[in-house]
């Protein structure tokens, strides 16, 4: 562990100042695109308006015999995009993949400045995000990078889920954690090949009652990771994010999972598919009702000094700093989402 004087410093001479807060942006959904298909890319300055974030996907789902290529098509959609408020991250290769040094050198030296977050697959602990934060620093120097690439983790084996807490804090690089169900449910030897939510197998039973039949209630086989997720990083002062849902067809149930892991403390989701862009815009846009209080408490304390009373509250600088963050989320969702400023009162 870095001691804290050393913690905020550069790891190479002429990086980029690593961030003490992370930005605040509104990270909904993180859409995935497979960028080695023309066609997917011809899709991408539709998608900018529609959603929070971009990621070029170069590892699973991508074929072996198509790495090279998905690689340098994630390096021209981003040269050919203005993405704007939009994040634009790419899911590089594991560290113990042939492709995954080309992946970052060739992706930083050409798009270093456009990119946000580099989300690392099958991370196990500290010296994952250690290796990744000192390569990024010595090619952000090297290409002039102005601004610090984050790195966004993915909890999906059984030894990253032990030390999840030790990589949170590896970096102040880090971004945030996914979950990524399918390759931790292999990693941990669970009888599952559904691609996250419930199983039908996991379930508990009503008491037996005479002459009645007993009711079954299935339950969900990630609350606890997702609950021990978000306390790393909630404890760290980063963003937890629910992973992919796998059946496109079920969107009743892929709301429902996105719902769980909000009401758990994730700020987002992966979408797949474009049918599940709006499913995560719905469950997790700050609510209505939250926006509107935080506005108030604003206008009440404008410059967020002193304490005042709303509807027999006390509000004071830390309720302040609390609404500061919702409207900042708020304004961020009503710039793209027409519909949702009208709600929140915040139309331009």
């Amino acid at each position: 562990m870095k001691t804290p004087r050393a913690f905020f410093k550069p790891l190479a001479i002429g990086a980029p100042e690593p961030f003490k807060e992370l930005p605040t942006r509104v990270e909904r959904m993180i859409h995935f695109v497979p960028p080695h298909i023309e066609k997917m890319r011809a899709k991408v300055p539709d998608l900018i308006k529609k959603v929070d974030v971009v990621l070029g996907n170069l590892e699973d789902a991508i074929p072996a015999d198509k790495k090279e290529e998905a690689r340098a098509g994630f390096i021209q959609m981003a040269k050919d995009n203005d993405f704007g408020e939009t994040g634009l991250w790419t899911r590089v290769n594991c560290l113990n993949s042939p492709w995954l040094l080309d992946d970052i050198t060739e992706i930083v030296s050409q798009i270093g400045d456009k990119l946000d977050v580099i989300m690392l697959p099958k991370v196990e602990g500290p010296w994952d995000i250690h290796y990744l934060d000192q390569l990024l620093a010595q090619l952000e120097a090297k290409h002039n990078v102005k601004k610090p690439i984050l790195i966004h983790a993915i909890l999906e084996t059984a030894e990253g889920v032990n030390n999840v807490e030790a990589i949170c804090g590896a970096s102040p690089r880090m971004h945030g954690i996914s979950l990524g169900p399918a390759d931790l449910a292999a990693s941990r030897g669970m009888k599952t090949t559904r691609v996250g939510g419930g199983h039908p197998g996991y379930r508990v039973l009503s008491d037996m009652e005479e002459g009645k039949t007993r009711s079954i209630y299935q339950q969900d086989l990630w609350h606890f990771t997702i609950a021990k997720m978000v306390d790393a990083c909630m404890a760290h002062g980063l963003k937890a994010f629910y992973g992919p849902f796998g059946d496109f067809a079920d969107l009743e149930a892929c709301e429902a999972q996105f719902q769980n892991s909000f009401l758990l403390g994730c700020m987002g989701a992966w979408s797949l598919h474009p049918t599940q862009i709006d499913i995560a815009k719905r469950v997790f846009s700050p609510e209505v009702d939250e926006v509107k209080m935080a506005l108030r408490i604003l206008e009440a304390m404008p410059d967020g000094t002193g304490a005042v009373m709303i509807d027999g509250k006390m509000q004071d600088d830390a309720t302040w700093k609390q609404a500061k963050v919702i409207v900042d989320l708020a304004k961020q969702v009503a710039a793209k989402d027409p519909e949702m400023a009208e709600k929140y009162g915040l139309q331009a």
